[in-house]
């Protein structure tokens, strides 16, 4: 059966967020989601389509990944192909060939989740562990707790105040109200809840983007942050945990997050909002 590889235009993209959305389940290892996209739309749905490398055998996508930056690939496959060994050999061959326009010569990396073929095919082409990762997730089947900040929903008239706390949570943050403008203008927005908070002096102390990926779907935290003038008072807790009710509203069956290990405080934030961590997951490296 043959297997193309495409870069979708801006109209495909919806294409591979449904496919995105139909792989989603509590029992699979935590993988490419559709709020990656979306948080990745705040570049533009067009960028965002150029970004998207689709594999398809007979019209059907069964593997997408994003290039999030030059030579970092976020990779997953349909559940029933993750051992499917022609198309872990041919997703293996479109990334070791820098002209099939996956990822350059020399140094890249590849994030696909375990259990997926490719990662021991690719590891038998020479590629190395990398940087260890914890994904977390929080079942959504019972109320989550209040969250102790006054919570609003962002819109036009706060987005200046969401980029705010953003730009002050992550350092080099290129956040801007324009990014957050098309982020929340395009197609991929309508599934997310932006949110900040807010402390008793009513001071924005912490923001949080979750996208669902449909009804009985897990959901996603991408991004979270607390002010770095707030922080050491819970409030990435509390964020954390509104981010989770506002999810459950939405119908998700979990809230989900992955973060570096050497996050250690990240680590400890999400746990301390409920989330349990699961086995760690390496990121795969070509240093040659």
């Amino acid at each position: 059966m043959a297997i193309s590889l495409n870069t979708p235009k801006r109209d495909g993209l919806g294409a591979a967020l449904e496919a995105l959305r139909e792989w989603q389940s509590d029992d699979a290892p935590f993988q490419l989601h559709p709020g990656d996209l979306g948080w990745f739309a705040r570049a533009g749905a067009a960028k965002t389509a150029e970004s998207l490398r689709v594999w398809s055998r007979n019209g059907r996508i069964v593997a997408v990944g994003l290039l999030d930056g030059a030579d970092v690939l976020r990779l997953t496959t349909a559940p029933d192909q993750a051992e499917d060994e022609e198309l872990a050999a041919r997703i293996c061959d479109d990334i070791s060939d820098a002209a099939s326009g996956v990822l350059p010569a020399g140094e890249a990396y590849v994030e696909t989740p375990d259990g997926v073929l490719v990662r021991q095919q690719l590891a038998d082409r020479g590629w190395d562990a990398d940087e260890p990762w914890t994904p977390l997730q929080r079942d959504l089947s019972a109320p989550v707790p209040a969250s102790t900040l006054r919570i609003e929903v962002v819109d036009r008239d706060s987005a200046a105040t969401r980029v705010e706390v953003q730009r002050a949570a992550f350092d080099n943050s290129t956040y801007t109200v324009e990014r957050w403008q098309t982020m929340s203008d395009g197609p991929l927005f309508a599934s997310a809840r932006d949110l900040v908070g807010y402390d008793d002096a009513g001071h924005a102390v912490a923001a949080i983007t979750v996208w669902s990926a449909g009804v009985g779907k897990p959901g996603l935290i991408e991004p979270m942050g607390a002010h770095r003038d707030h922080r050491g008072h819970g409030f990435g807790t509390a964020i954390t945990l509104a981010g989770a009710a506002a999810l459950r509203e939405l119908g998700s069956s979990s809230v989900t997050v992955c973060t570096k290990s050497s996050n250690v405080a990240g680590v400890a934030t999400y746990r301390a909002a409920g989330l349990t961590p699961l086995a760690e997951r390496m990121d795969l490296a070509r240093r040659f």
